[in-house]
C-alpha cells in the first residue's frame, strides 16, 4: 500500500476515510478538491490542476482522495497499487451530503478548501449523486473487479465494511491506540 486511490460517489466519506488511512500509514494525503479549488471556492485552471495531479502521481507514495476530473480519474486508478472504492447505498450518500452541509456551519468538512461555499457545493452534490450512480458507479464496479488480479482492492459497500477495513488497517499498521483498546 504505497499509492492509494480512494474514490466513490459524492458524500461517501472519502475524505474522512482518506485522512484516517493517512494517519495510520503515514502516507502523504492529497485531497483533489484542494487541488481544484482555491480558498473560497474559485476553480484553478484545468491545466494547473492536471499538472499538480501528474506531479503527485509521479511520487513514490500517496493517498489521493476524490474524483478530480474524468480525464485524470482513470489515469490515477491505473497508477494506484491500492484501490479503496466506497460504494454505499444511494440513500446513504444523500444523507451524508445533507449531514455534511448541516455540520459545515460548525465544522468545515475534511478535504475542502477553506471558506468553501457549502450551499453551492451541496446543491452540486445532489445533482451529481444520481448521475454518478447511473453512469460512473457501474464503471467503477467493473474496474475494481478487473483490477483485483493486479491491485489490492477494497470494495466497501456499507459503514460496517468501512469500519472493518479501518480495524484491519489499524492492526496492520500497529496503531498504539488500537492495540491498547484490544488488550
Amino acid at each position: 500500500m504505497k499509492k492509494v486511490a480512494v474514490f466513490g460517489n459524492t458524500g461517501a466519506g472519502k475524505s474522512t476515510l482518506s485522512k484516517q488511512i493517512a494517519d495510520l500509514t503515514r502516507l502523504p494525503l492529497y485531497a483533489l478538491d484542494q487541488l481544484q479549488y482555491q480558498p473560497g471556492g474559485a476553480e484553478v485552471s484545468h491545466q494547473d490542476y492536471q499538472q499538480a495531479h501528474q506531479r503527485i502521481l509521479e511520487q513514490d507514495q500517496w493517498i489521493i482522495d476524490g474524483f478530480g476530473s474524468i480525464d485524470t480519474l482513470w489515469i490515477r486508478l491505473n497508477t494506484a497499487d491500492t484501490l479503496v472504492f466506497i460504494d454505499l447505498p444511494l440513500y446513504l450518500h444523500f444523507w451524508w451530503v445533507t449531514k455534511r452541509f448541516l455540520i459545515s456551519g460548525v465544522k468545515p468538512p475534511e478535504g475542502y478548501p477553506k471558506n468553501s461555499p457549502m450551499f453551492k457545493s451541496t446543491m452540486t452534490s445532489y445533482r451529481v449523486l444520481w448521475l454518478c450512480h447511473q453512469r460512473l458507479t457501474p464503471r467503477y464496479r467493473e474496474f475494481v473487479e478487473q483490477a483485483r488480479s493486479t491491485k489490492q482492492v477494497y470494495h466497501l459497500r456499507s459503514p460496517k465494511q468501512i469500519a472493518q477495513f479501518l480495524d484491519k488497517q489499524r492492526k496492520v499498521h500497529h496503531d498504539p491506540i488500537y492495540e491498547s483498546k484490544a488488550n
